[in-house]
């Protein structure tokens, strides 16, 4: 494909690949910039079923405009290869950005708050991105966070509608490819409703996100396992190792942050991204101002003593409050 003329894009080189797409670095001969050219593998082309999930990944992300969304500027075909024409991002994935060690404090809250004001423009559009992890946020040069990949993306009918978002009949085997019951995403940053293949909504990309941001933490997944199944298991019916255990220098409110988007029960996570944006945005502030700040509402959490009122003025106390219960 080096070298080739695709459409308007001059073929420039390979960028990498995966089970639902090679990437090519491209030149569009029309506007003199470059972009990314994402293909179906030839092996997958004909599948029905990839292929609908890689025409609604390009029509999803097309029908939102932010700027920690990954840009799609055309969907097309060539040579019976259908392909999207993507913004080129220069930067790592934050997979590849966390490999050394967790992330500070300061950069967890910025980068969280990015993709979380993504989320509520996806969210606002009936789009419900079920694959949120470190493989599908791209961190640029410049230290923004970008959502990749919406091919597993669930465009629901309830918040404006396919037809709205993404042209598309509102047929209920086209608003969701997958069976009544199976689980979609990756095991590792799936919620529970989601691992039991029951129905999604958007707490559930809300969990995903309280799975990354615990990772970007402390350099650990917060479900592991040696198999699929023990990693369900984990979802499911265990607690994710507290991350002051891991990180001592932790906030409390940070930590409070990551344990409730973790709640097994949806009920008890954010309800909505909006929400999550402003708990992070006054933790980003009092952090640097140096000062406290209270979350809009806590986890369901009890300390063994009440904390005294923090004021603006206040330091955040050094000590936390001894054993108190984590549920997530």
């Amino acid at each position: 494909m080096i070298g080739k003329t695709v459409s308007h894009y001059r073929i420039l080189e390979k960028l990498g690949g995966g089970g639902m797409g090679v990437v090519y670095k491209a030149e569009d001969t029309t506007l003199g910039r470059l972009i990314a050219l994402k293909f179906l593998p030839p092996e997958v082309a004909e599948n029905p079923q990839l292929l609908e999930r890689f025409v609604r990944e390009a029509k999803a992300a097309a029908a939102l405009n932010h700027p920690h969304i990954c840009t799609i500027h055309e969907i097309g075909e060539h040579d019976g290869a259908p392909f999207i024409a993507m913004e080129l991002l220069e930067g790592q994935t934050l997979r590849a950005a966390i490999t050394g060690g967790p992330m500070s404090e300061i950069r967890l809250l910025q980068m969280g708050q990015e993709v979380a004001e993504a989320l509520v423009e996806a969210h606002a559009k009936g789009i419900v991105h079920r694959d949120i992890k470190p493989a599908n946020l791209f961190v640029t040069r410049l230290g923004h966070a970008k959502i990749l990949d919406f091919g597993l993306a669930k465009l629901a009918p309830q918040a404006g509608g396919m037809e709205a978002v993404a042209g598309r009949s509102t047929d209920p085997t086209e608003a969701d490819l997958t069976r009544p019951g199976s689980a979609v995403g990756t095991v590792a940053y799936m919620s529970p409703e989601q691992a039991l293949g029951e129905e999604v909504d958007a707490r559930s990309d809300l969990f995903s996100l309280g799975a990354v941001l615990y990772e970007m933490a402390t350099a650990r997944k917060a479900f592991d396992g040696a198999s699929p199944v023990a990693i369900f298991d984990a979802i499911l019916h265990k607690e994710p190792t507290a991350v002051a255990r891991i990180v001592p220098e932790i906030s409390p409110e940070v930590e409070q942050v990551i344990v409730r988007l973790l709640q097994k029960d949806r009920d008890l996570r954010y309800q909505t991204a909006a929400d999550l944006v402003a708990d992070l945005r006054r933790l980003e502030q009092s952090s640097n101002s140096g000062r406290s700040a209270t979350i809009t509402e806590t986890a369901p959490t009890a300390p063994a003593e009440p904390s005294p009122p923090m004021t603006g003025n206040q330091h955040s106390p050094k000590s936390r409050p001894a054993g108190p219960p984590r549920s997530m």
